[in-house]
């Protein structure tokens, strides 16, 4: 999986519309390349890179940790709406309140944490069925969907890349974006990791979790508060990038099992990977135009999902 992560971030430095090669990618970080070779590497694709690596981190664990209390491995932050409450928070912050721009992480982590408690009451009946909660997801996200597409409507003119937005994009991201989610993926991340165990025990099942000590609902309720700030802060750089919280968690499953010491830090690795070799197909697959990365990730993610749907079944 390492390895996987680094070819994909080896892979994103050298590809564009001017080539690069290893050795020059070398000489930029030992400081023996100025000129624009440096200015391209130094300022514009290794701060996009990274950048689009810790959104996949962010993203990978958020759907890993919600498949684990849901469990459903149809879980996924942008299809049972906690994007949606994440972008519509943000999105009220900065055309609201533009002045305070600072607070879009914060808010987009409230409105996060918001509507995953309301998919998990709304699914909640004697237990949590996998059919409730992709209907109550559904729900819910077309609920937010609907309140971000009147802010959009109603003040068009302060939102600038607000279809960027929608679909999930990495284009112009730089250092500073890099900055503001940083912090939340390392809080996020080691959270995610010290829950490793916790997360095996439920899911053996609430009863036999509760027979061996543990809090359930307690640890339901911090798992879904660090899914939700790992979700947030990626929605409030990235915009509503959907399907990587389901795909990544799911192929490291098939990969590594299911034991969340090893699945955490696979799927954490192979959202690297997939998010920055993706994100690069989509800046070089049809020059000049450079597609935002959400819409090649629609494109696997929707026939993925139907996928598992057939697979699973869906269950009251």
């Amino acid at each position: 999986m390492a390895c996987l992560a680094m070819a994909g971030i080896v892979f994103s430095l050298v590809s564009g519309a001017v080539q690069v090669g290893i050795i020059e990618i070398v000489d930029v970080f030992t400081g023996q390349q100025d000129g624009s070779v440096r200015d391209i590497i130094w300022n514009i694709r290794f701060p996009r890179t990274l950048v689009a690596a810790l959104v996949g981190v962010n993203l990978s664990l958020a759907g890993a940790l919600l498949q684990g209390i849901m469990r459903n491995a149809m879980a996924d932050p942008h299809i049972i709406g906690v994007s949606s409450g994440a972008g519509l928070f943000g999105i009220a912050v900065l055309v609201l309140f533009p002045a305070y721009g600072y607070l879009m992480t914060p808010a987009a982590f409230l409105g996060a944490l918001g509507s995953a408690v309301l998919i998990y009451a709304l699914a909640w009946q004697n237990g949590v069925r996998p059919g409730r909660i992709i209907l109550a997801g559904v729900a819910v996200s077309a609920f937010f969907g609907s309140g971000i597409s009147a802010l959009l409507t109603f003040y068009s003119d302060r939102v600038d890349g607000a279809l960027l937005f929608l679909v999930g994009g990495l284009s112009a991201k730089s250092w500073p974006h890099l900055q503001l989610v940083l912090p939340y993926t390392i809080a996020g991340t080691l959270f995610a990791l010290l829950s490793a165990q916790r997360m095996n025990i439920l899911m053996l099942g609430d009863a036999d979790a509760k027979g061996l000590g543990l809090h359930v609902e307690r640890t339901r309720l911090w798992v879904t508060a660090a899914a939700a700030l790992l979700s947030a802060s990626a929605v409030s750089v990235v915009g509503l990038l959907g399907f990587v919280g389901m795909i990544v968690p799911h192929a490291a499953r098939l990969l590594v099992g299911s034991d969340y010491r090893i699945l955490l830090p696979a799927a954490a690795l192979l959202g690297i990977a997939v998010l920055t070799i993706f994100d690069t197909l989509a800046r070089i697959i049809f020059p000049p135009v450079e597609l935002p990365v959400g819409i090649i990730m629609g494109a696997l993610g929707a026939p993925f999902f139907l996928y598992l749907l057939r697979k699973r079944g869906m269950h009251e």
